[in-house]
């Protein structure tokens, strides 16, 4: 039998109706990408700065008060602006997103579809038949605020019984839950955000683990623990103008894992759109050190990939807020190397993971923070 007749049969004969050659596979064809204001953010996505959120899961993991719930907003809010007619699944159990924070990232509140969660099982119940439901090209982009602290039943009924006994169905409810919902992501083409909690390891060199079990963090896409570090008054050097948020990469199917990217906040101006460029400019060489000083500090100006000057002098603050920006995120040679720096793409990065399988960050099974 020939190759194509045989491809055909086996098409044919299939009893699932996706079933595809994979080169004509829609489910395996060009993700869709939903880019943020932020090009930084895009790149910790997908490697690119004109890149995005994809469909899967993708979770944001971190302490209390470190900006999860807006980069998941901000996320959502930017599939909400690229289709007119989609809308966002808001699952919550910790209510500690008021409508202020949706309006920052122009979220239409009535495009928006709020269920509220006490434990696991109910998470689990709801979105099973949600995903059912929706068929693929039905725009809906999902967030969980936050599987964290979410309950099992049997921990809730042991709380009404009076029973002190451990519960350790915690994390086998949800490993449940991800592999139901998981499949029906990708081929429905769905993107979900969860945000989650992240605590320290007891040992001597303590590392950052994501809450909750193995199940939400194997089925992930992308993995970020966030950290952050104080952006000082630049005047005083003693008040804080805000704070910078720092990406680290944990797991990705795009990015290199343990990038770290900064993302700037400050309680004057709110998010920095061009974050993170200013460093990256100047490891690239794109920005340098003017000759002139300004106001007896350095000064800085941005280089196109041609070797030639962009730009009068700045000082830091300046360079890293400057329009300029748009001139280098239009350049494809730049776009380009950026690229290459963070992606794991290639074949050489790709077997070499596969042999080099980093378990540091392996979750405790019955883990119940």
């Amino acid at each position: 039998m020939k190759n194509k007749d045989l491809l055909a049969k086996l098409k044919k004969n299939s009893t699932i109706k996706d079933t595809a050659i994979l080169s004509d596979s829609k489910i395996y064809g060009k993700k869709d990408m939903i880019a943020t204001m932020c090009p930084m953010i895009n790149l910790a996505l997908s490697a690119r700065l004109d890149g995005g959120l994809t469909p899967g899961h993708t979770m944001i993991a971190g302490p209390s008060k470190h900006f999860k719930s807006m980069f998941a907003l901000m996320m959502a809010g930017a599939y909400l602006d690229k289709y007119e007619d989609a809308i966002l699944l808001f699952y919550d159990s910790e209510f500690g997103t008021p409508e202020e924070y949706f309006k920052i990232f122009n979220i239409d509140t009535s495009r928006v579809i709020h269920t509220p969660i006490t434990d696991i099982e109910m998470l689990r119940t709801d979105m099973a038949n949600q995903l059912h439901t929706l068929e693929r090209g039905d725009k809906v982009v999902i967030v969980i605020d936050s599987i964290g602290n979410l309950a099992s039943g049997k921990e809730v009924a042991d709380a009404l019984s009076g029973s002190d006994k451990a519960d350790m169905t915690r994390a086998k409810v949800m490993k449940s839950l991800f592999r139901i919902v998981t499949p029906h992501l990708t081929i429905k083409d769905i993107p979900l955000i969860t945000v989650n909690h992240s605590y320290k390891t007891m040992e001597m060199f303590s590392k950052d683990v994501v809450a909750g079990g193995t199940g939400a963090y194997y089925s992930a896409d992308n993995v970020w623990i966030i950290g952050r570090r104080q952006n000082k008054n630049k005047a005083s050097d003693k008040e804080i103008a805000g704070w910078d948020f720092v990406i680290v990469v944990d797991k990705s199917r795009y990015v290199r894992e343990k990038a770290k990217i900064p993302i700037t906040v400050t309680f004057e101006r709110g998010i920095n759109k061009y974050s993170g460029l200013f460093d990256l400019g100047l490891e690239m060489g794109v920005v340098q050190k003017a000759e002139k000083r300004i106001n007896k500090q350095d000064a800085f100006e941005f280089i196109d990939s041609d070797g030639v000057v962009i730009s009068e002098p700045m000082n830091m603050i300046e360079a890293r807020e400057s329009d300029v920006w748009e001139k280098l995120l239009a350049d494809k040679n730049f776009k380009s190397l950026v690229e290459e720096m963070y992606s794991i793409g290639s074949k050489e990065q790709i077997l070499f993971l596969d042999e080099d399988v980093d378990l540091s960050n392996e979750v405790i099974e019955n883990e119940d923070i």
